[in-house]
């Protein structure tokens, strides 16, 4: 515990915030859910510091795609692609800070494309057009905590109807994913169990990945942050998570402290500690702790999960930048050429330095150790 007061008053958050600002002035290149990711990392900083230059590094990146009339430059709804909703978190942000009516108009075309994305039987929602029938945790990610903050925000008149639907969509999928031996969530399902990845019978893709699980837990801690106390699914949602936590710490490396790239093979070879997933834990388990949805007996697990990111993962230069090492590039199931979900598959995938998946986790884990002490 004293190991983790230490590590937050070294303000890891705002070192790393002040590195992106420095290494990437502009995150312009494509409508893509990553500079999400960053954004969200940067508004909880923002909270915590009340420094302007994070409001205005997102609102400036953002302003490059929100037009005046509230349409999106670089994004298309007819692609049904889920990752394309998970910007919208920063929208929303903008939109709760300035009261201006683009961001407004930008959020509500997001959820256009939530009203008519294709869904399963039951009714969640596909990855993406292209992949059809198909649930993966990732996508809980981007659509769901967008959804319910946009139900609080601007959806109020059919926010009963939202949130009903945000909590559908985090049942289902951990529903189908959940592997009953060891409780953690298989990376995808098939509804149709036509996916050469798809197990037969159960429909879900062969392996657990670390970043996909890493999806999913901060998924649900942010989606309880809107989700209204009273509501039907809240407990039921809360179980998932503390049934997650609990799965996941299990194959937390004894020796590192961290996470392996697939979590259940620690060890074996060609696996190796990934830093997002390992980031993404820890914000969901700070988050988790300071919210109330984990006992304090969860911090000695946060306390070697950070300190092992701290010392494993993070690089200084000569100007005193901090680089986050270690973190998968991309990983996804089927596709052209197709990825098949093996072992072999995932630690195949290059390995990359701040990679902005694995930056924003970091922002966002670091920003929230720093809020419990």
């Amino acid at each position: 515990m004293q190991k983790l007061k230490q590590l937050a008053k070294e303000n890891y958050s705002v070192k790393m915030a002040d590195s992106v600002l420095f290494k990437f002035p502009d995150l312009i290149d494509k409508w893509q859910y990553d500079y999400g990711v960053v954004f969200k990392g940067l508004e909880y900083i923002y909270e915590n510091t009340k420094n302007e230059k994070y409001f205005k590094y997102i609102k400036k990146n953002m302003d490059y795609f929100v037009k005046e009339d509230g349409s999106i430059k670089k994004y298309s709804l007819d692609e049904y692609n889920i990752d394309h909703i998970n910007n919208g978190k920063a929208v929303l942000f903008l939109y709760r800070k300035t009261g201006e009516e683009k961001y407004k108009k930008a959020a509500q075309h997001l959820r256009e494309q939530l009203k008519t994305h294709p869904r399963t039987v039951e009714g969640g929602f596909w990855h993406k057009k292209i992949y059809p029938h198909q649930m993966w945790l990732d996508g809980i990610y981007m659509g769901s905590p967008f959804y319910a903050e946009y139900a609080t925000l601007i959806g109020k008149d059919e926010a009963e109807e939202i949130f009903d639907d945000v909590a559908r969509q985090v049942i289902l999928c951990a529903k189908h994913t959940k592997d009953p031996v060891t409780g953690l969530h298989y990376h995808g399902w098939d509804e149709s169990r036509q996916q050469k990845w798809a197990n037969k019978i159960t429909g879900c893709s062969p392996n657990f990945w670390g970043r996909a699980l890493g999806w999913f837990a901060m998924a649900i801690v942010d989606v309880l942050d809107f989700l209204p106390q009273n509501h039907q699914s809240r407990d039921t949602i809360l179980a998932i998570f503390r049934q997650l936590i609990d799965a996941v710490l299990k194959y937390q490396d004894p020796e590192t402290g961290v996470w392996y790239q697939v979590v259940n093979y620690i060890g074996k070879n060609g696996n190796y500690p990934e830093a997002s997933a390992s980031c993404m834990f820890v914000y969901a388990l700070a988050k988790g702790i300071h919210n109330g949805y984990l006992s304090s007996k969860y911090l000695d697990a946060l306390e070697r999960a950070y300190e092992g990111i701290i010392y494993r993962f993070l690089e200084k230069d000569h100007n005193g930048h901090l680089s986050l090492n270690g973190v998968c590039m991309v990983a996804g199931l089927g596709g052209n050429p197709y990825r098949d979900g093996s072992y072999e598959y995932y630690i195949s995938e290059p390995i990359k330095t701040d990679d902005l998946k694995g930056v924003g986790a970091f922002l966002k884990a670091s920003a929230w150790v720093e809020r419990l002490f």
